[in-house]
């Protein structure tokens, strides 16, 4: 039942606007790198306070993860707030509840101040369990939202048709079309006199000093006062090591006309594999977006089982009519699950990095404008030691920073060791794989006219062998995330370079 294509149902019901590519060299106040969430937010912020701003995309303008989120402003991120208390105390645990939750007022704010159609309604948020283990973990979650004063309720039953043995509800959360909420402070930003330009690529090489310069793959120069990586995983590293502490997570929506009724509400399941549940309106038709299935990215053999997974489900819980939408995201997670906010290192005191927002970036990611904002404006934050990314939490981090580059490890040497016996011939049309070409590993995609593109399947980042992902027909790395489309092109970043592409 798949449409033939995947596409946000954001962008696709609301195309973001285009935007120029930098064709010159510019001197402004502050260069945000990366226009999601938190670079739309702080370029806003900062424009309207009288800075010159230039925000820089390397692909299009809102493309990337806050125009495939599920688009839930809510500070229930999951089972988190035990968690947090264990690793970091209640005070820590605490905060970054208030953060989370300044980040929803604001949004509800400036959605009114702003007058932004962005289709803004209140919901209640629920976790749900459907075995006593996660039953109880949900208890403990309860427990902990007491100690925080966080207002939830416990229940035994949900509003949609699935068996519960236990749920915890928080009510006045919210959803939105994140697009349209994203045009509307882009709106502002230029009327403000910032600088937009997308299709700009920075290279990975920065010119310090009193004044850093960024330098776009096409040869142009930016000189600020400031440097703000928010493209999720950082353009540039300062020697912070942060390919060794966050890793990436895809995970599958899709968006369908259910047979069913929709109750109201949104809904993530606590046991795995995890669903996440919630209503939308779109040209009068009422529809019911399903999400989850995650994994690490360049890590699963048929993503096009994960649509698979999720059809079957809406089918079994609400009936469906038709698939509207079908696409995906990726998400970025730190060691223990709290974003880096802050200075990219200590020693780079005009670098400023936003990262590992795990699958919350609307408040999350509202939160880190927020929070830059204060510190680039030299205000004291209550949040800044909570989400500095110099932070090392023995436990968990130590644990999760051995397990994911034991993985790294694994694969990269997987990857070069891999026996590959497939030929070209082989191949359908709109069919890629990983295939034997003079004896060497490399990546075939031939698609529905014929064509075959071939490119050296190693990726430009550090070396590690990319797998083929046949639900978005793109070449992904199972190291650290990045995504080449079939001709070599990067779709998302570490890496800067195209992959090399080979000749029959």
């Amino acid at each position: 039942m798949l449409p033939d294509y995947t596409e946000s149902l954001w962008l696709a019901s609301s195309p973001p606007r285009s935007f120029p590519t930098l064709d010159k060299d510019i001197e402004v106040d502050y260069a945000i790198v990366g226009a999601g969430i938190t670079g739309v937010t702080l370029a806003y912020l900062l424009a309207e306070e009288g800075h010159r701003v230039a925000l820089l995309e390397a692909n299009q303008i809102i493309h990337g993860t806050t125009g495939n989120t599920t688009a839930k402003v809510t500070v229930q991120h999951d089972l988190i707030y035990k968690e947090l208390i264990d690793h970091f105390g209640v005070d820590k645990a605490g905060l970054y509840y208030e953060a989370n939750k300044e980040a929803l007022h604001f949004m509800r704010r400036t959605a009114s101040e702003l007058d932004i159609e962005c289709e803004w309604t209140e919901q209640d948020a629920y976790l749900y369990a459907q075995t006593a283990e996660s039953a109880e973990k949900l208890r403990q979650e309860y427990e902990a939202y007491m100690e925080l004063g966080i207002p939830g309720k416990l229940l035994d039953a949900i509003p949609v048709p699935i068996e519960v043995q236990a749920a915890l509800r928080l009510s006045r959360q919210a959803q939105f079309h994140p697009v349209k909420y994203m045009n509307g402070l882009i709106d502002r930003f230029e009327k403000a006199g910032g600088l937009i330009y997308e299709n700009t690529r920075i290279d990975e090489k920065l010119e310090q000093g009193e004044l850093p310069t960024l330098i776009t793959m096409g040869g142009r120069r930016i000189t600020c006062r400031h440097v703000v990586a928010s493209s999720h995983f950082p353009f540039y590293d300062g020697g912070g090591l942060y390919f060794t502490r966050i890793h990436p997570e895809r995970s599958y929506l899709m968006a369908i006309k259910p047979t069913k009724a929709y109750p109201g509400g949104m809904y993530l399941s606590v046991d795995d594999p995890k669903r996440s549940i919630r209503s939308v309106q779109l040209g009068g038709e009422s529809l019911v977006i399903i999400g989850g299935d995650s994994h690490k990215t360049g890590q699963s053999e048929d993503t096009l089982a994960h649509y698979r997974n999720l059809e079957q489900f809406g089918e079994q819980t609400f009936g469906i009519q038709a698939i509207r939408y079908h696409w995906s995201a990726q998400d970025w997670m730190t060691l223990d699950k709290v974003p880096y906010i802050g200075q990219i290192t200590s020693s780079h005191p005009n670098i400023w990095v936003a990262t590992g927002y795990r699958k919350w970036g609307m408040t999350n990611g509202t939160a880190a404008a927020l929070l830059l904002k204060d510190q680039l404006t030299d205000k004291e934050s209550k949040y800044t030691e909570l989400f500095t990314p110099s932070r090392f939490v023995a436990d968990p981090s130590v644990k999760n920073l051995l397990i994911q580059n034991f993985d790294v490890a694994k694969h990269l040497i997987a990857g070069k060791l891999e026996s590959v016996s497939l030929e070209v011939d082989i191949l359908d049309l709109d069919e890629g794989a990983v295939v034997q070409i003079d004896g060497k590993r490399a990546g075939a995609y031939k698609d529905a006219q014929g064509k075959l593109h071939l490119v050296d399947t190693t990726c430009t980042h550090m070396g590690c062998e990319l797998e083929w992902n046949n639900g978005e027909r793109s070449w992904d790395c199972p190291c650290h995330g990045s995504r080449f489309d079939p001709s070599g092109a990067v779709i998302e970043g570490p890496a800067v370079q195209p992959l090399q592409q080979i000749e029959l």
